[in-house]
């Protein structure tokens, strides 16, 4: 299962969701689908956003599950 790793880049980062939520500028019942991984498909754009927001490659905002 491929995941996103936010949560653990914003603690690493010392940001808050609150801080990359209100920089996405999206809605936030959406924001908190996709941070807690309950999302089923998250827009280019979005990922582009994160990655610039995070200083972050999508190599190192996704990882991936063996398990599930």
């Amino acid at each position: 299962m491929l995941r996103l790793r936010v949560k653990e880049l914003l603690e690493e980062r010392g940001k808050t969701k609150y801080w990359l939520y209100k920089g996405l500028g999206m809605n936030y019942q959406n924001f908190k689908r996709m941070i807690n991984n309950e999302t089923k498909s998250i827009r280019y754009e979005m990922i582009e956003e994160m990655c610039i927001s995070l200083d972050v490659t999508p190599g190192e905002l996704f990882e991936y599950d063996f398990e599930k």
